[in-house]
C-alpha cells in the first residue's frame, strides 16, 4: 500500500472533527515508539525548550557514565547509540539551537571520556563529523548566538 502525499493528508484532516482526530492520534501513538515519543514531546516539552534541553543533557550524561571504558569496541557501540538518541531528539524539536546545544554537549562529553578514542578512526571520524555539523548549522543562527557558539566550537 502506498501512502498518500502530505497535502492530501492535511486536507483530509481538516474535515475530521475533534473526537475523530483524538482517536486517530491515539491510534498512531500505539503503533510505533517514535510516534509516541514525538507526540509526548509535542504535548509536554515543546512549550519549554530550555527544560527539554536540560533533561536531554542529563540523559546524555547518564548514558556516558554507562559507557564501557574497558573495551573500545563496546564504547564505540554505546557512543553511537547515544548519538542516535541525540539526533532523534533533535528531529523532534526541529530547532537549530537545540541541535547545536545537544551536539556541543555530546562532543564535550566525548572529550571527557576516559577512553582514548582519538586513536580509533571510527570514533575520531564520528567526533569530527559532529563538529562539522555544528559548524554548518552556526551560520543560520542570530549573529550573537553565532559568536557564542563559534567560541565554544573552537574550544572543542
Amino acid at each position: 500500500m502506498e501512502s498518500a502525499p502530505l497535502k492530501l493528508i492535511k486536507d483530509e484532516l481538516k474535515h475530521k472533527d475533534v473526537g475523530e482526530l483524538k482517536e486517530i492520534i491515539a491510534r498512531l501513538a500505539r503503533f510505533k515508539k517514535d510516534n509516541k515519543e514525538l507526540l509526548s514531546y509535542l504535548l509536554f516539552d515543546a512549550d519549554n525548550e530550555a527544560e527539554y534541553i536540560i533533561m536531554l543533557k542529563e540523559s546524555i550524561d547518564e548514558s556516558f557514565d554507562l559507557v564501557n571504558k574497558e573495551q573500545v569496541y563496546f564504547a564505540k557501540k554505546s557512543i553511537r547509540k547515544i548519538l542516535r538518541n541525540v539526533n532523534k531528539c533533535c528531529r523532534y524539536s526541529g530547532k537549530k539551537e537545540t541541535k547545536i546545544e545537544l551536539l556541543i554537549f555530546f562532543c564535550q562529553k566525548m572529550n571527557e571520556l576516559e577512553v582514548s578514542w582519538k586513536s580509533y578512526t571510527a570514533l575520531s571520524n564520528l567526533y569530527i563529523s559532529q563538529v562539522q555539523k555544528i559548524k554548518k548549522l552556526i551560520p543560520s543562527l542570530h549573529p550573537d548566538l553565532q559568536h557564542d557558539y563559534t567560541q565554544i566550537v573552537e574550544s572543542l
